[in-house]
């Protein structure tokens, strides 16, 4: 199972990112794929998941600002990310719920927003 993310970068408060995790090595229809992030000394938080029945959840902090889509052909998740503010700043890690098989993590991507 590979999970490689990518899009991270340097914003300004109010400015758009968008994230990609490409991922290999399992169904991707199959499970409940999603973006964790994390900052330096606190637990890795979820941002947004989408379940294998297309059903999608956000953290309320980012409701109405980020948009999870998962891309079945190409076997992408992307993490569309606006109105970004100072609080976002973390490393944004993809996730996939493999069931019996576990959590698989991708290695993480920083966002920083500037104020």
């Amino acid at each position: 199972v590979q999970l490689q993310a990518s899009g991270g970068g340097l914003v300004q408060a109010g400015g758009s990112l968008r994230l990609s995790c490409a991922a290999s090595g399992f169904i991707f229809d199959d499970y409940a794929i999603g973006w964790f992030r994390q900052v330096p000394g606190k637990l890795r938080d979820m941002v947004a998941i989408s379940t294998s029945s297309g059903t999608t959840n956000y953290a309320d902090s980012v409701k109405g600002r980020f948009t999870i889509s998962r891309d079945s052909a190409k076997n992408t998740l992307d993490l569309q990310m606006n109105s970004l503010k100072p609080e976002d700043t973390a490393s944004y890690y993809c996730y996939a719920w493999l069931g019996l098989q576990g959590a698989s993590w991708g290695q993480g991507t920083q966002v920083t927003v500037s104020s």
